[in-house]
């Protein structure tokens, strides 16, 4: 597992309060979970002291190979606690993310995991309210959803419009579908590491 290059994360998102000593085993289980899954073999029971560890999390899991992304699935209900959302998080996004192949064997020393750790997600009235940067965004319709990660604006230079718009676009809608009444815009923020 490689440390990421291009380390944009720490003009992300918020702290949430995890200490490193803990974000540093939710990489871990992410990266067994990865590897067990990826060699065929069990993964072993975990033993997690934290209280914080063991509460309900919503969570993302982003797998880079390089600059390239392999994979990136998540949970923005907290249903499950959140060492366990990281750990099926990390299996689905190296290996059931329909964009990409699943990760191949060769691959897993080479990958770098990123894991946003979210907010509850809340509901807005306007795009006044998002913070580029802070905020990631939902957007809803009937049966479309789409959802960007808060780093996915910065990574990619874009303003509180363009950031609606390609939210809109990954839920199936027209790009400024963000501006009728009938599409619900919900922000959140993540601690990304």
């Amino acid at each position: 597992m490689q440390k990421h290059k291009d380390d944009k994360r720490q003009m992300t998102g918020v702290d949430l309060g995890l200490s490193a000593e803990e974000k540093e085993e939710l990489r871990k289980i992410a990266f067994q979970a990865i590897r067990c899954r990826c060699l065929g073999e069990v993964m072993p029971v975990i033993a997690v002291d934290s209280a914080r560890l063991k509460e309900p999390g919503a969570a993302f899991v982003c797998i880079h190979k390089g600059k390239d992304l392999r994979g990136c699935i998540g949970m923005i209900e907290a249903r499950m606690p959140l060492w366990e959302t990281i750990s099926t998080m990390a299996v689905q996004a190296a290996f059931e993310d329909p964009r990409f192949c699943a990760l191949a064997n060769d691959e897993i020393d080479s990958i770098d995991i990123e894991i946003s750790v979210l907010t509850p997600i809340r509901r807005i009235a306007g795009p006044s309210e998002i913070e580029i940067g802070k905020h990631g965004l939902l957007v809803r319709k009937g049966c479309h959803s789409g959802l960007l990660l808060p780093q996915v604006a910065i990574e990619h230079g874009l303003d509180r419009d363009r950031f609606l718009d390609l939210t809109c676009r990954k839920a199936g809608l027209h790009e400024k579908a963000w501006t009728d009444k009938e599409v619900e815009t919900y922000i959140f923020s993540a601690d990304v590491f």
